[in-house]
């Protein structure tokens, strides 16, 4: 498929899947023009970058671990080195504690909402003048 074709399906923009390209995460075919050609698989690996992206994983690690991933078979690839492991434990965990800080920032809005909304439907608060 052509770039168009796999920005479309994937929801990236051409842009983006050029510099996935610079950065190593995906690679293309060339057709005799000169026309970049992904295969079926780029989908997912696109979707794969863009996840992985959102998890606050730098380019660099990103092409670390792509290798790694499952092959195209389902088994487990063995490319991954205990220290990539523990280096992806370290990530996962920095993820846990964004969770658990913006479940916690959530509860706070909702206490705050829960009062404000309280307080809305007793009607303003009378004017009182200062001395």
């Amino acid at each position: 498929m052509r770039i168009g074709e796999l920005a479309r399906r994937s929801g990236v923009s051409e842009r983006s899947l050029r510099y996935y390209e610079v950065q190593g995460l995906l690679r293309a075919e060339r057709t005799p023009g000169g026309h970049r050609d992904y295969g079926e698989w780029a989908v997912d690996r696109v979707v794969r970058i863009q996840t992985l992206y959102a998890a606050g994983l730098s380019s660099k690690k990103i092409a670390q671990l792509l290798p790694c991933m499952r092959d195209a078979d389902g088994r487990p690839n063995e490319i991954a080195t205990p220290r990539l492991v523990r280096e992806l434990t370290a990530q996962r965990d920095r993820i846990d504690h964004m969770i658990t800080d913006l479940i916690r920032s959530r509860e706070v809005l909702d206490e705050v909402i829960d009062t404000a909304s309280e307080g809305s439907t007793a009607g303003p608060a009378p004017l009182t003048r200062r001395r």
